[in-house]
């Protein structure tokens, strides 16, 4: 039987289910900041780890380059991008733009369910930090968890698509530095500005919601900016 020539383009579909599972796992390891920026990616080992054969990670981290959330060096090693201050300070102007509109769709547009995922993630982080010794790697999970919980809530899946592609690029200096700097849990702003947006979100107040989004975003930026951790 003659094939439609279209359908000599189309992957096998186990192939394509690898690959999407080997994007997936890559990709919330960079958005959750368990890879460093500057930090190589041995593709063996990935394909080890992830229980798949080298050529879904391949195809993922292709994919991942083409985000610019990975790159490849001269000498063909794949590692995560450094950050310059003027990249980092124009990427956090288009995250409190973006995050901060989501959070305000989420105060007009969350129901139940939502304000239910919402608490369950702030009550947690706010519970790890009053540990005598947080487990910062769960903190920083917890931290992701709670916004995205938030932004699940605008009810628009183009907008969190976005989000997460804004969060390929911050989460790996962000949440390194929040796993690096315990004292920034201690010090509690960041529960602080997550308790305010619950509680907007749970009154429909969107421009508090906004507002301690975008707090929340520029105070961690402002650390992360005076410690010195970027690249020039």
């Amino acid at each position: 039987m003659n094939l439609p020539a279209a359908l000599n383009l189309v992957e096998p579909l186990d192939r394509q289910t690898l690959g999407e599972r080997a994007y997936a796992q890559l990709a919330d390891l960079l958005i959750s900041g368990r890879l460093a920026p500057g930090e190589r990616l041995s593709l063996r080992t990935a394909a080890e780890v992830l229980g798949v054969s080298i050529m879904p990670v391949r195809e993922a981290v292709s994919r991942l380059v083409a985000d610019r959330a990975l790159e490849v060096m001269p000498n063909r090693a794949v590692r995560v991008p450094l950050m310059s201050v003027a990249q980092f300070r124009d990427l956090t102007k288009v995250r409190i733009a973006i995050e901060g509109h989501a959070a305000a769709q989420a105060a007009l547009q969350r129901n139940d369910d939502d304000l239910a995922a919402i608490a369950r993630a702030e009550e947690a982080m706010r519970a790890e930090s009053m540990k005598s010794r947080p487990d910062l790697p769960r903190a920083v999970e917890l931290n992701k968890t709670f916004h995205f919980a938030v932004y699940e809530a605008a009810r628009s899946p183009i907008l969190v698509e976005i989000i997460r592609a804004l969060w390929l690029k911050a989460g790996p200096v962000i949440n390194l530095d929040l796993r690096a700097n315990p004292e920034r849990l201690a010090k509690g702003d960041a529960i602080r500005f997550h308790a305010n947006v619950r509680k907007a979100i749970a009154e429909g107040d969107a421009a508090a919601a906004q507002a301690g989004i975008a707090a929340d975003i520029s105070g961690a930026a402002e650390v992360i900016v005076s410690r010195g951790g970027l690249s020039g």
